[in-house]
Order: C-alpha cells, then structure tokens, then sequence
C-alpha cells in the first residue's frame, strides 16, 4: 500500500514536471514570438531616426513582412470602406500615411538584395518578390479605393487646394490607371497573375548575373603579371586573398574587368577576361537568363494588350517625358550615325599604331580599350597612368562635399553613433550650412564585396516629407571599387570619378528635397528626366576648383599640375564614339525587344540581328548585352526605358549651358534656380515645366552633340 502510494506520488511528480517544462518552453515560445522585430519598429534615435541595422537579422524578414501584409491589408481596407465621402485627407493623405512602415521594410529588404545577398537571403526573395508584386496589385486594383481616388481627383475641393496637393492627386489617379486599376475583373485577375510571374523571373535573372559575376573569375599566374599596371595587380592579389587563393585574381565585374582591358599587354588574356564578361548569363548552364529572357517579354508583351496599348514600350512610355517610343528612337537614331562614324575613325587610329607596333592583328572587342589607351597617348600625350595619381577616392569625396556645399549650401560631418549594414558603410550627416539645421543623413559604400551587386547605383532609405511631421532624408551611395593594400589611398580612373560624382548628384538630388509628400519626393520623378540630375552634376568633376584642390598626388600631395590639366581639357572628347555607340546599341536593342509585340524572341539571336540592321561597328559590343542587362530585366524600372539616359544628357548638357552663358559653374543665381526648379521640387512640378522655368526654354540636342564633339546641324 506504502509502495502504490510512492508510485503514485513519482508518477505525480514527474507529470507536474514534464507540466512544468512544457509551460516554460510554451512561455519561452510566447516569449520568443513577442520579441521585438527591428523591421517592425519605427525608427528612432538621433538624427530624425534611422534604420537599425545593428539588430536586423535574416530571420526577421519573413515574419515582418507576413506582419506588415496583414496590418496593411487591415488599413487600406479601412480607407476604402469609410463611409464618409472621399476628401483628400481622408483618402490621399491616409495613403501616405499607410505606406511608412511598408516602404521602410522594402527599402532595407532591398538593401540586403543588392549589397548583402547571400544564399540563405535568396532564398527568402524567391519567396517574398513575388507576393509584393500580388501586394501591389491588390491595392492598385482595389476598386472601392479608385473610386475614393477618381472622386478626390475630380472634386472641386482639390481646385482650391494647393498645386502640390493637385499634383499628388494626379499622381495617384495616372498611376492606378497606369496599373490597370480601370480593367474588368477577369483582365485585373490576369495582369496580377502575370506580375507575379515576372517578378519570380526577374529576381531569378538577377540572381542568375550575380552568380556569373562572383562564380566566373580569370586567374593570374606570376608570367600573366608582365606589363599589367602596378594597383590593378594590388587590387587583384587582395581579391585573391579574399577568395583564399594564392596569386592574382581578376573579378568577373565592370570595376574590375575594364580597367584591366585597358592596361592589360598580354592580348590572349585580354581576350579571356574580355569572353568571361560579355556572356554573363549566356554560358548555357544553370544561370543562363535567355529562357527567362524569352518569356518576360512574352508576358510584358501580354500584359501591355491588357493595359490596352501595342506592345510594352507604348505602355511603359505612355507616363514618360518622351510619351511613344517613336521619340525615344527618334533621338536615338539622330545620334546613332555621327556616333558610329566617330567610332571607324577611332578604329583607323588604333589599327594604326597595332600596324606600326608590327603587331599583326585587326582591332577585336577586346583590343578596344588597350589601343584607345596608347591613341590618347599619341594623340595627346595622356597616358591613364599619368592621371591616376592624382584621383584618391577619398579626395574626391571630399572635392563632392565642397562642391555640394557651394552649390546646394550643405555641409557634411561624418557621425559614428549609427549603425551600418557592413563594416565598409560609412556615415555622414547632411545639414544647411547657414542654418545648421538637419536635411538628412549619406550613407557611403564604396568596396566591391561577396553577395553585392556590380555597378554603382544611390538608395533612398527614407524620403523627405513634412505632411506627417518633418522627415528628413536618408540616403546612400553605393559603388564597387576594389580595395587595395589597407592604409594605401583607392586611386581611381577619371572615368570612375565621373561615376561618383553621377551618383552623388542621385543623392543630391534626394538631399535637396523640399516637399510635402513623400510620393512626390527626391528622385520620384519620370526615369526618361531622374538622369538630367545625376549627368550634370558630372560636369563639375572637371572644374579647375574641384581638380586644383581635391585632385592631388597620392605620394607628393601635390596638385594636378596646368600642363596636365590642359592636356585632359583637349582630349574631353576622346572615345566618345565608343562610349556613345556602346549605350546606344544597348538603348535601340533595348527598344526593338520591347516594341516586337507577340513575336517569340530568342535573345541572342535577336540581339545579333538587330544590330546588323543598324551595322553595329564590330570591333566592340553593346554596353549591356542581353542576358546581363540587369537595368531592363532585373526588374520593370528601365524596361524599353535605357534610352532615358540621352534623354535625360539632352538636358543635362543644355543645362550646363546656363552656366557657361553665365558667371561659370558657381553661378550663384543660376545654382538657385536649379536647385529651385530641378534637385528641391521633386515631382511636383510636371518635368518640362519645372526645366523651362530653370532654363527658360526648352533643351536642345546641339548642346549634346557639341559636348560630345559631334556634328550637328538643326536644319531638318
């Protein structure tokens, strides 16, 4: 009885323990699920807040976003079902506010993807892009939402509002119209099935290029190192340190790859280097893009029939400054013959010095960059050696800061207590220089890295409004220049510190913002004019201010001297047929896929017939070829839009004209109006408005083609 009894109680105690452990796990499971999550917060700290990157991990991701799905669902339903009668308050400015915490979450998620993309978080894209495309659509169509919108649109309430106000209307009335938010149900169900198509396949094609890009590399042994310029072996012997190999690695990038086309003797390895990078993604192996390429254009060339246009390029231009593709191609072609005709005599100049050199060779592709190198200096007794040395990284950062604060009155202070993504990533905060208020924070990271995305390229974490409290600004530039020995300065090329500056007028661009609303802030712009910014800004790299102060010797410390700035001056214009023809191949094939409708495209054999169409000089190749044309196949953004670059340098070099008519590039007046009129206003002014009341007309192409050196007549 004694013994039943002590059984009793064990078997009691065990059971009250296995009890006991099982509510600790299931509080430590509560406990676990009520954490925090950094994607979930709202950002807080000092500088207006900032995104808290010390405490994002992978896993927070999923969670966060299936968290963010249902609040907003919750809330854009509220919108949509109120009662009351629509209001801009209570449609367009409820909007806005919606949007915050799900616009914070994809930018950090697309900072992960583009810098930080390992397998583990491709994974989770794979995932996750596809339903923000089905996200997207829900909203844009959401009918009961439309029609709030389409009233607010047409109110006479909104006649009494602002112009800023009336421009935000507009801009949610074109785009959900734009979206297909006046389809019936069974063409909504379609277009929504195909985005989510598209945006599997799109992100697979980046990941496909990403691969080819860290995957594919050309290795060096001592022999292959004869006549190769001292910092390119730097750079090259450091990547092979990080890829844990002995010797000299060569990556498989631009920042990488062109600079040792051009300073590389050995032809065999030009070639090599040359064959590895222009078939990214057309290797026929598991991250070919053609299959994948064949089919986003089949369901965009779907999708435009439903939007109710031809093909994808009258869609995707139907909101652009050029409005048809006709224009688009127009300017195209008005500078594709002077350019081609620019590039022969550039061939016939290097294929004599190959002849003189008894060298026994046609110019090839990869021979282009080498031979342009000996032609300048021949022709101009400039050598990129020469120049380099003078161009560190961090002073031309700072040349960028001095220009910014003399143009945009800014002044920058580099800030420790804020959290990066990597080591690498640098911060600075941005104020007024009069005032010392607070206009928002840079964020800089300039080094090529495992998991980051080749190219150079601004991020806005965070844009720049006051209708909801004034919120500043966040944002960031982002590069891949190679590191060299630790503590040695980055020498970079005249044309990567053009690159800089092009990417800091992005930022600029962003910085200067003086908005409202965060949808009609920065860069939120039609892509055909977010260049114009971007490419004058570029213009001041070559001032004598900026290169007599910032452009100085890494040893001596010394100047650029005159001689050698005289000399650069002359040869402004050297291989621009080259750089020209290589981006308009890539604009008009670009185009021509997206204007061909229905027909099924096999990419490389449509590639090749279209630029024997347009006798495609065959000593080089387009800048972006086909299955690694991230700007038109990573995503929707470019797609029949890389014109936009001319585009945008048709005003960017028109512009700059004002201040060569004027005092020079530190105009202070006509600084102001294009601070006024461009880089503060963002999309609230319609484009071409906001340019002729900066410029007072309309841009010219003669401006183009003269900074270009080409002939141009405007006769017709």
């Amino acid at each position: 009885m004694k013994l039943a009894g002590f059984y009793l109680l064990l078997c009691l105690v065990i059971a009250g323990i296995v009890a006991c452990n099982k509510k600790k796990q299931e509080d430590k499971t509560i406990s676990n699920d009520a954490a925090p999550n950094p994607l979930l917060e709202t950002w807080t700290g000092n500088y207006n807040g900032f995104p808290p990157f010390d405490k994002i991990k992978l896993e927070h991701f999923k969670p966060a976003f299936e968290k963010l799905l249902i609040d907003d669902i919750i809330r854009i339903k509220a919108i949509s079902e109120n009662a009351d009668a629509p209001t801009f308050q209570n449609t367009l400015e409820a909007l806005e506010k919606n949007q915050v915490h799900f616009n914070n979450f994809l930018n950090l998620f697309y900072v992960w993807s583009s810098n930080l993309s390992t397998p583990e978080f491709q994974k989770l894209e794979e995932d996750i892009q596809p339903r923000v495309a089905a996200y997207f659509d829900k909203i844009y169509q959401n009918s009961s939402l439309f029609s709030k919108i389409e009233t607010v649109y047409n109110s006479q309430e909104l006649k009494s509002m602002t112009s800023e106000q009336q421009r935000l209307a507009w801009k949610y009335y074109t785009e959900f119209v734009y979206f297909g938010a006046k389809l019936n149900d069974e063409q909504k169900k379609k277009v929504a099935d195909i985005n989510t198509q598209l945006a599997t396949l799109n992100t697979k094609f980046s990941q496909n290029l990403l691969a080819d890009e860290q995957g594919k590399f050309l290795e060096l042994t001592e022999k292959d190192t004869v006549g190769i310029p001292a910092e390119l072996l730097t750079a090259a012997a450091e990547k092979a340190k990080a890829k844990k190999k002995s010797g000299w690695i060569i990556s498989n990038t631009r920042s990488s790859i062109e600079p040792f086309l051009g300073g590389c003797p050995n032809r065999e390895l030009r070639e090599k280097a040359w064959r590895m990078f222009v078939n990214r993604g057309d290797n026929g192996d598991a991250n070919d893009n053609n299959k994948g390429i064949t089919e986003i254009l089949r369901l965009r060339a779907e999708r435009s029939k439903l939007y109710g246009y031809p093909t994808h390029a009258h869609w995707r231009l139907s909101n652009k400054m050029a409005k048809t593709p006709e224009a688009a191609v127009e300017l195209l072609e008005k500078v594709w013959t002077p350019a081609v005709a620019r590039v022969h005599e550039e061939v016939a100049d290097m294929q004599k010095i190959a002849d003189k050199e008894k060298a026994g060779i046609k110019i090839e592709p990869w021979d282009y960059r080498y031979y342009a190198e000996k032609v300048r200096k021949d022709k101009y007794n400039l050598d990129e050696s020469e120049v380099k040395p003078y161009f560190q990284l961090e002073k031309m950062r700072e040349g960028m800061f001095w220009m910014a604060g003399e143009l945009f009155n800014m002044s920058f202070t580099q800030i420790n207590d804020v959290p990066v993504f990597h080591p690498d990533v640098r911060v600075w905060k941005v104020s007024d220089k009069t005032s010392g208020k607070q206009i928002g924070l840079w964020y800089f990271d300039p080094y090529a890295r495992e998991g980051k995305r080749s190219g150079a390229w601004m991020t806005a974490y965070r844009e720049q409004s006051r209708f909801n409290g004034e919120v500043t600004t966040i944002v960031s530039n982002n590069s891949n220049f190679i590191k060299g020995k630790e503590g040695e300065p980055i020498l970079i090329s005249f044309d990567d510190a053009t690159t800089l500056f092009h990417e800091f007028g992005h930022a600029l661009h962003g910085l200067a913002s003086n908005v409202t609303y965060p949808k009609l802030s920065g860069t939120n712009v039609a892509t055909d004019y977010v260049e114009f910014p971007s490419q004058i800004l570029e213009r001041w790299l070559t001032t004598p201010e900026i290169l007599n102060t910032y452009a100085l010797h890494y040893q001596t410390g010394k100047p650029i001297p005159k001689e050698l700035l005289q000399r650069i001056e002359n040869s402004s214009k050297f291989n621009q047929g080259f750089s020209t023809v290589e981006y308009l191949a890539s604009a008009l094939v670009d185009m021509k896929l997206h204007l061909a409708g229905n027909q099924a495209i096999d990419p490389d054999a449509f590639e090749r017939t279209e630029l024997e169409k347009l006798k495609m000089p065959k000593e080089m190749v387009m800048r972006h070829r086909t299955p690694q044309f991230g700007h038109i196949f990573s995503d929707d953004g470019y797609s029949a839009g890389y014109y936009s670059y001319l585009w945008s340098d048709v005003h960017s070099a028109d512009a700059y004209e004002a201040f060569t008519e004027g005092k020079g590039a530190y105009d202070k007046v006509v600084g102001k109006r294009l601070v006024d009129y461009v880089f503060s206003v963002g999309g609230t002014l319609n484009e071409s408005e906001g340019y002729k009341k900066f410029r007072g007309k309309a841009p010219s192409i003669a401006a183009l083609m003269k900074s270009r050196g080409f002939p141009y007549s405007a006769k017709k």
